[in-house]
């Protein structure tokens, strides 16, 4: 397990710069493996020495590639495959671990397509607005995947929410429930953008 400061879904990539040792042994396993791990938030703490206390729904995620440089940093690109819960967290010695399940892939039904893209609507003019205020965003324009299922976390990653919240919609149990608190979190981001942009 690798947890970080910042939520990552499937089918978004997530390249790391791994330097820490005890996570070196962990890229160096899972190199030797399956090349997966798992990927959570850190609620409280820091990445860095342990101690954290971390969310227990997170993403399960692949490496794709990997980098060693003469300092002894790895880079890795990885994306992520599927969303996990942990069950139970086990010793921290030599790294980080947990028993984890796979939770439910998405199921994109016809509700769930109708919702999906009044989300995007929103999500993009967002970061539209975001750009006319010279906001750092993702590009109001980005390609999503033509898979629906992966399109739903692509989009929910691009959203212009903080990590709370990124949390709270890579948790959500049904599609449609992901999609309905992406829909409030961007009314409530599209009101606020609009005033700052009216000078208000």
């Amino acid at each position: 397990m690798f947890p970080l400061g910042l939520v990552h879904f499937p089918a978004v990539p997530l390249p790391l710069q791994v330097f820490e040792p005890r996570y070196r042994r962990l890229t160096e396993d899972c190199l030797d493996g399956a090349r997966e791990f798992g990927v959570v938030l850190i609620e409280r703490g820091s990445e860095v020495g342990g101690g954290d206390s971390r969310f227990d729904v997170g993403t399960m995620t692949i490496i794709i590639e990997a980098g060693f440089n003469e300092r002894g940093m790895i880079r890795l690109d990885t994306v992520g495959v599927r969303r996990i819960r942990v069950l139970r967290w086990l010793d921290d010695d030599p790294y980080p671990r947990a028993e984890t399940e796979d939770m439910a892939a998405p199921a994109m039904g016809e509700s769930e397509r109708a919702a999906f893209e009044a989300a995007e609507i929103r999500v993009r003019r967002a970061l539209a607005l975001r750009a006319e205020l010279d906001e750092p965003a993702v590009g109001f324009n980005t390609r999503l995947d033509d898979d629906p299922a992966r399109a739903l976390f692509q989009l929910a990653a691009i959203a212009p929410v903080g990590p709370a919240d990124q949390q709270v919609l890579l948790a959500a149990e049904r599609p449609l429930d992901l999609l309905d608190r992406l829909v409030s979190m961007m009314d409530e981001e599209l009101v606020v953008l609009a005033s700052r942009l009216s000078g208000n």
